[in-house]
């Protein structure tokens, strides 16, 4: 249990900054799986629309520091691989 002032604000704080993260990537996640949901439907027009909407959410995650900018980068590569394998 935190016994100084400034330990209990740290821990208000990293409360706080764990709620926004778990939010930030519960939200990239969604995204994500709207987007290949679409992939395995099949629908071409759904998943590029999907892709657009997903890929600023992927690198907006990443300038936050919810995950690692190299990470985002991979997800979105491997996104528009399959969505280019799609059209193909």
């Amino acid at each position: 249990m935190a016994n100084t002032s400034s330990a209990k604000k740290a821990t208000r704080k990293i409360a706080s900054r764990t709620a926004t993260n778990k939010n930030r990537r519960s939200r990239v996640r969604t995204y994500v799986r709207k987007v290949e949901e679409a992939l395995a439907s099949g629908d071409k027009s759904a998943a590029a629309d999907a892709f657009r909407a997903a890929q600023p959410e992927l690198m907006r995650a990443a300038t936050k520091g919810v995950m690692h900018r190299n990470t985002a980068s991979r997800k979105v590569s491997r996104l528009a691989q399959r969505l280019k394998a799609l059209e193909a």
